[in-house]
C-alpha cells in the first residue's frame, strides 16, 4: 500500500509542476492568468489511499500591471471583463490580450486576426456617425476605410465680447470696404456640400447705448443690408438671442448653404474686444489616417480633415462565474456551463470595467512565489521518492529474513 500512495504523491507533484512550470512559462505572456494545483486525499473503504490533483484554480480575478506602450489601438481591461473575438470557425472565444488592428477590409482584429466583436455606429441618412445617438447593431466590429465625404456648415457658434466702449462710427451708411463704417469684424471658415471652404465675414456696428448691428458678407460680397441687432442690458448682457439665418448660394455648384448663426454668450463690457467661440460644424473631405480605443471602448477614426469620429464601440463580456472559464491555446477562454453566459456591455458599463488606452495588461504571474512553489514540489517529491526507497528496503530486508 506504501508504494501506492508515494507513488499517487509523486504523481500529485508532477501535475503541481506542470502548472508551476507553465505559470513560469507564461510571466511574460500579455494578459495570462496564473493557475494553481489543488491537492485533496483519497479515501476508500475509511483506508487513506493517497493524495490526487482533484483540480485547478484561475487567478483571474487578480489584475496583472500595467505596461504603457503608447499604441493607440492597444487597451487594458481595468477590472472585470474580457475582450470578445471571432475565430475563422465563427467560434467566440473571450480573451484579456488588448492588442488590435484595423485589417485591409476594415474590421478591427487582434494578433490573431479574429476579429473583435462590439456595437457598431448609428449612421445617418448621409452615413455619417451620429454623435451621442447610442449604441448600433452588435458584431464584427468594421471601420469604413477610404474617404469621408464632406459635411456642409449648418451652423455657426460665435461668442465674445463686443466691447461696451465702442463709439458710434462716424462714417454712414455702412461699407465693408471703409473700415471707419464699422466698429469690429470677424472671419469664419464654412464648408459647403462639396467640401469646398468659404468665408462669412461679419461686420459689428455700434448704432446706439446697448445696441450693435450685424452685417454679414459670404466670400467677400457686399452685405443686403442688416442682418440681425444685438441689444445688451445694463449688465452687458443680451437682452434676447436673436434668431439668424444666412442663406448662400455657393458658384461652384454646390447646394445652396443655410447657416444659422447663435449668439449665445455674447456679452457687451468695457475692455478689449474678443472672440471666445467662432465654431462652424462643417468639415471638407477626409481620408482615414489612424484609428485609436478610448477608456469607454469607442473606436475613433482620425482623418486628415482634421475631424475625429467615434465608427464604433469594443465590448466586453462578463460572466457570472469567471473562474469557471475554460481555457484554451492563444491566451484565450471559452465559456462553459460553469461560467455561465457572456454578458456584453461597453467598458464602464454595468459590471464591466473601463479600459486604459495605449496600454496592455501583463501577466499576474508572481515568480518569487511561483519558484518557492517550485522548491516546495522539489521537497514533496523527493519525500515520496524517499518513502519508496525506504519500503524498497524494508520489502527485501523481509524476503531476506524469509
Amino acid at each position: 500500500m506504501s508504494f501506492e500512495i508515494a507513488r499517487s504523491g509523486i504523481n500529485a507533484v508532477n501535475a503541481s509542476l506542470d502548472t508551476i512550470s507553465n505559470n513560469i512559462a507564461n510571466s511574460g505572456t500579455y494578459g495570462y492568468k496564473a493557475s494553481r494545483t489543488n491537492f485533496s486525499a483519497m479515501v476508500a473503504d475509511n483506508n487513506a489511499i493517497g493524495v490526487e490533483a482533484s483540480s485547478t484554480s484561475q487567478s483571474i480575478q487578480i489584475g496583472g500591471g500595467l505596461f504603457s506602450t503608447g499604441r493607440g489601438m492597444d487597451a487594458m481591461v481595468q477590472g472585470r471583463g474580457f475582450f470578445a473575438v471571432r475565430n475563422d470557425a465563427g467560434q467566440t472565444v473571450f480573451s484579456r490580450v488588448g492588442i488590435f488592428n484595423v485589417d485591409k477590409d476594415g474590421f478591427v482584429v487582434d494578433t490573431l486576426g479574429r476579429k473583435a466583436q462590439g456595437y457598431a455606429a448609428v449612421l445617418d441618412a448621409n452615413g455619417r456617425p451620429v454623435p451621442g445617438a447610442g449604441l448600433g447593431a452588435f458584431g464584427d466590429l468594421k471601420v469604413a476605410t477610404g474617404q469621408i465625404s464632406a459635411q456642409p456648415s449648418s451652423t455657426l457658434a460665435f461668442n465674445g465680447n463686443l466691447s461696451a466702449d465702442w463709439t458710434v462710427p462716424a462714417i454712414a451708411p455702412f461699407d465693408k470696404d471703409d473700415s471707419r463704417s464699422y466698429s469690429s469684424s470677424a472671419t469664419s471658415v464654412i464648408y459647403d456640400s462639396l467640401g469646398t471652404k468659404h468665408s462669412v465675414t461679419q461686420y459689428f456696428v455700434k448704432t446706439g447705448v446697448g445696441t450693435v448691428d450685424a452685417y454679414y458678407s459670404f466670400d467677400g460680397a457686399a452685405p443686403a443690408g442688416v442682418g440681425a441687432t444685438l441689444n445688451f442690458n445694463a449688465q452687458g448682457q443680451l437682452t434676447a438671442v436673436p434668431t439668424v439665418t444666412l442663406n448662400a448660394a455657393p458658384a461652384n455648384g454646390a447646394a445652396p448653404l443655410v447657416l444659422d448663426i447663435n449668439y449665445t454668450g455674447t456679452t457687451q463690457f468695457a475692455g478689449d474686444t474678443t472672440t471666445l467661440t467662432n465654431e462652424t460644424n462643417g468639415y471638407a473631405a477626409g481620408t482615414l489616417t489612424g484609428t485609436s480605443i478610448s477608456e469607454d471602448g469607442s473606436v475613433v477614426a482620425a482623418y486628415s480633415n482634421g475631424e475625429k469620429q467615434v465608427v464604433g464601440t469594443l465590448a466586453l463580456a462578463t460572466f457570472a462565474n469567471e473562474g469557471g472559464l475554460k481555457p484554451i491555446s492563444d491566451t484565450s477562454w471559452e465559456s462553459s456551463v460553469e461560467s455561465g453566459v457572456a454578458l456584453y456591455s461597453r467598458p464602464g458599463a454595468g459590471a464591466a470595467a473601463k479600459l486604459s488606452g495605449g496600454a496592455l495588461e501583463q501577466s499576474n504571474v508572481d515568480i518569487t512565489g511561483e519558484l518557492v512553489s517550485l522548491m516546495s514540489a522539489q521537497r514533496n517529491y523527493q519525500a515520496n521518492t524517499k518513502v519508496l526507497s525506504t519500503e524498497n528496503d524494508v520489502m527485501q530486508a523481509l524476503m531476506q529474513a524469509i
